[in-house]
């Protein structure tokens, strides 16, 4: 057997062209293409206005807003209660690091 052709017997593609099989039909080889031909575009739908489209965008936006489960009252005064207190923390922290760098900045270079 010789260096060209792989495990089944067939002569192996020596070209990227022919590994995708573009010339497989012209060298006698059975074509691995789809066999059919390219189907005609004019069938396709015609073109809906502006509004048309607007308007149904808004319908499947509300349809979406639909499914999402929205927290209770209780929930929601919860998640803001935990915002409104990692927010503070956060803020006294660089507060705290700002006067912080800020005094050992004075000590350093003078007042």
């Amino acid at each position: 057997m010789s260096e060209e052709q792989d495990r089944s017997g067939r002569e192996r593609p020596s070209t990227a062209a022919d590994r995708r099989g573009r010339r497989a039909a012209a060298s006698g080889a059975s074509a691995a293409g789809k066999g059919r031909a390219t189907p005609v575009r004019d069938n396709r739908p015609t073109k809906v206005s502006v509004p048309n489209r607007l308007a149904r965008f808004l319908r499947e936006v509300v349809a979406e807003l639909r499914k999402v489960i929205w927290p209770t009252r209780k929930q929601m005064v919860t998640y803001t209660i935990v915002v409104l207190v990692f927010v503070s923390f956060m803020v006294a922290l660089v507060a705290g690091f700002d006067f912080v760098f800020g005094q050992a900045v004075g000590a350093v270079f003078g007042p």
